[in-house]
């Protein structure tokens, strides 16, 4: 598959695309052969206050415009999104490492998101109170909360930034966007389609840099209203907290653990096709991604044979050669965690069915792995892996692993496979998850509610529940002369 050039990626303020002021840039590597293929705009404060200004004037123009005309230029975008999903994808799996069918996946995603917010922006509606005097008249009027500051993670560089910037623009918000630094040419051309749809300058700005330095200048700055972060449940609970501290509405999508229920009646060849997709997709770099397997005793072993199977028919490889299913890990760091998990693994008494090692001493690759006899102790089932590990224990009582998946603290999403509707209604109304798919992979769509419980974050990311966060509430009641 031919390989598209990697350019530089530089700041976008006020519709134009710059350097840092200060010159600076960051390395951007390949993570499937560990060389660097370009560079990023490092930002610094200057940069960041007239990025700011910028999202003032823009989200003052992007206001005025009607709903019906938003959502035409938002259609504009995700029409050129479309028409450059292969070229983009390309890019992001340079720097990302999926494979590219994944890359072109979420691309199209992107594009179908980015309609889907535009026409739900036509139907945000105010009401008519009946008023208690018939010489007055009460309105509920929704508004444009103000500029939107944004922080991204790198696992998915288009996806995660599309349901912000969607939700946003479509409430009338202009938005303002820290991207991942190892991941940033794909968010770009992403922000290009909108800049060349005809959004007003200002409306929506890209920067890199420090992400601490960022967050701790943009989320205090009064120009900005709200604050939506997708990440890591501590530095979630750090950033929710300074917006806390400033009054400002935040949107929180944060780390999962998510269990899978494989109940005695299920579907065994259903479970593993879907489960097994979902669990190596992007290397198990998901958010969402299964990661406790419970398996009803009475099919474990079945299950456990079809589960390595499937891992083992994985073929490991650059993402941007054909025929690879499982692309490497996106950066150095994600080697050293495996190697951790895996290490703990051992030691608490797992059996390393398939895998549990890095292969080759160039890029960031892991072998697919499964994990058998997993302690409660063991680290892997008590925090994310964010990895290609699937960690399998048995159980005997449905209620009992109910209890075992409520366990932690974390609550984003869960999976269950059973033929019962008994064990489905119990596990709907049991499972403490935001997002629970039942005899299926994930299907995560725009008109569906995304977001987590506990300490997975809160508020959501889709269906029209995502934009409440973005509008304000304003109550009008006028007196007839």
């Amino acid at each position: 598959m031919a390989t598209s050039s990697y350019t530089d990626t530089r700041l976008l303020i006020n519709n134009e695309w710059c350097d840092a002021a200060s010159g600076k840039t960051i390395e951007v590597i390949n993570p499937a052969t560990g060389k660097p293929i370009g560079k990023v705009a490092h930002a610094g404060i200057a940069d960041l206050d007239r990025a700011l200004e910028a999202a003032q004037k823009g989200f003052a123009a992007w206001r005025k415009i009607p709903a019906n005309e938003r959502a035409n230029t938002m259609r504009k975008a995700a029409a050129l999104v479309r028409e450059r999903a292969s070229d983009i994808a390309r890019l992001m799996t340079q720097e990302q490492g999926k494979p590219f069918a994944e890359a072109r996946i979420e691309m199209l995603s992107a594009a179908d998101i980015i309609e889907w917010f535009a026409d739900e922006g036509r139907r945000i509606y105010g009401r008519v109170v009946p008023p208690r005097n018939l010489a007055a008249q009460q309105l509920v009027l929704k508004e444009p909360i103000g500029p939107v500051a944004a922080f991204t993670p790198w696992n998915f560089p288009v996806n995660q930034v599309v349901r912000k910037l969607s939700a946003a623009l479509t409430s009338g918000c202009s938005f303002l966007v820290k991207a991942p630094e190892e991941t940033p040419a794909s968010p770009a051309a992403l922000l290009q389609a909108f800049v060349e749809a005809g959004v007003p300058p200002g409306t929506v700005g890209l920067v890199f840099g420090d992400p601490a330095e960022i967050s701790s200048y943009l989320i205090p700055h009064p120009v900005i209203r709200k604050v939506t972060f997708t990440g890591s449940t501590p530095v979630g609970k750090q950033l929710a907290a300074l917006a806390g501290q400033h009054m400002k509405r935040a949107t929180m999508e944060l780390g999962g653990h998510a269990p899978v229920i494989i109940a005695a009646d299920a579907d065994v060849e259903l479970a593993v096709k879907a489960a097994g997709a979902a669990k190596f997709r992007n290397a198990g770099q998901v958010c969402i991604s299964p990661t406790r397997f419970l398996v009803h005793n009475s099919i474990r072993e079945q299950f456990e044979q079809a589960l390595i199977k499937h891992a083992e028919s994985l073929k490991l490889g650059d993402g941007l050669v054909e025929g690879t299913t499982l692309g490497p890990l996106a950066n150095s760091r994600r080697l050293t965690a495996m190697a951790k998990v895996l290490d703990n693994a051992r030691a608490t008494g797992a059996t390393v069915a398939t895998g549990g090692e890095r292969v080759g001493s160039e890029g960031n690759f892991f072998a697919p792995t499964v994990l058998t006899n997993v302690s409660l102790e063991a680290d892997v089932f008590n925090n994310e892996p964010f990895g290609p590990v699937a960690a399998i224990r048995g159980f005997d009582s449905l209620e009992d692993t109910i209890a075992e998946a409520n366990r932690l603290p974390y609550g984003l999403a869960g999976y269950a496979f059973t033929k019962s509707f008994a064990n489905v209604h119990l596990l709907s109304q049991q499972l403490e998850v935001g997002m629970l798919w039942i005899n299926q992979p994930a299907t995560p769509t725009p008109e569906m509610p995304f977001g987590g419980v506990k300490d997975s974050g809160y508020g959501s990311e889709g269906g029209p529940e995502a934009l409440e966060a973005y509008l304000v509430t304003k109550s009008v009641t006028v007196m007839s002369s």
